[in-house]
């Protein structure tokens, strides 16, 4: 294990400060999440979700974390870890009835990608998860 909990065959990359509500951000990792990085490519390019853009360019920027300072090959990569955070909020005010104001939120998001080289774990649908629970009952 090297610094900050990441491993040798590991890397990772950030983007801050990503214009969009971390709601919204996460529906787009819940996608990717435990991909290998072709299948995750393809699916962010295809993906009409505004922000699937800026995950798509922090997953090339990972990419190349791991082709240039680890020597990973990027056909054993996959997303091991993927998560957002909240970052800032710009405050804004509208005009409301009677001279009151009401406020307006622009919510700012953080985003890191942990990419790992080898084999990516099997998903389980939720079919398969039913139909476990109901063999053991």
């Amino acid at each position: 294990m090297t610094r900050y909990g990441i491993k040798d065959n590991q890397v990772r990359a950030f983007n801050k400060m990503i214009r969009i509500s971390t709601q919204k951000l996460n529906l787009v990792c819940a996608m990717v999440r435990g991909l290998p990085v072709a299948r995750a490519i393809d699916v962010l390019k295809f993906s009409k979700k505004r922000v699937a853009g800026e995950v798509l360019k922090t997953l090339m920027s990972a990419i190349a974390n791991a082709e240039h300072n680890k020597n990973l090959a990027v056909d054993t990569l996959f997303i091991k870890e993927i998560w957002c955070g909240k970052a800032l909020t710009m405050k804004r005010i509208m005009p409301g009835p009677r001279g009151s104001a009401r406020p307006i939120l622009k919510p700012f998001s953080n985003l890191t990608i942990v990419l790992e080289a080898g084999v990516a774990p099997k998903k389980e649908t939720a079919k398969k998860k039913e139909t476990k629970k109901k063999e053991t009952k």
